[in-house]
């Protein structure tokens, strides 16, 4: 049953995903380079959202914190983060637009998602080279989060409630999608239109 519900829970985000426009390499383009922030304010506005509900439903206990789990910070992310966007730049998908876009029938996104497993090959073939880098070593308090959580094991860096901290940047993330302008910059004369 939870392989079901898995499927039908991701068919139904990439639906989503694809009505927004987020597995169009154009759309992505004109959002990054500022002319079209329609998609943009989609995402600030999925974050704010699925942050207040989450956050909102460990404070009522109806979210088990146990489910939460909270990855170590280590330089090495920042490194992979810069290369992400600098790949979803110049592909035009990020790694879950890129699947939905190859369901969708985009023949440049298997190219793209062929790319990412030869990319992911490299990562596990040089793995020890690059673990001895330090990259991987674990910065900032490890597996530290922004707030204290109630129930968890993991150490805050500012000693503020986790939760009313998730609900507050939640909703801020909410009221920035709702005053971000649709356009920064009026007219895109690199990308075709849709």
């Amino acid at each position: 049953m939870e392989i079901i519900l898995a499927l039908v829970i991701g068919g139904a985000f990439g639906a989503v995903l694809d009505r927004i426009g987020a597995s169009n390499p154009n759309v992505i383009g004109r959002m990054l380079n500022l002319t079209n922030l329609k998609l943009m304010k989609a995402i600030l506005l999925a974050i704010g959202v699925g942050s207040v509900l989450m956050f909102g439903g460990q404070m009522l206990g109806m979210v088990d914190v146990g489910h939460m789990s909270v990855k170590t910070a280590y330089l090495g992310v920042f490194a992979g983060g810069l290369l992400l966007g600098v790949g979803w730049a110049l592909a035009g998908y990020c790694p879950g637009t890129g699947v939905v876009a190859a369901g969708a029938g985009r023949r440049d996104a298997f190219a793209f998602i062929a790319g990412g497993l030869l990319g992911a090959a490299a990562y596990m073939a040089t793995y020890p080279a690059i673990k001895a880098t330090g990259l991987l070593d674990a910065i900032l308090g490890g597996n530290a989060t922004l707030g204290t959580v109630p129930g968890t094991d993991y150490p805050g860096l500012t000693g503020l409630p986790g939760d009313t901290l998730g609900i507050v940047l939640g909703l801020v993330f909410v009221a920035v999608a709702f005053v971000l302008p649709e356009r920064i910059i009026r007219k895109d004369t690199r990308l075709p239109a849709e």
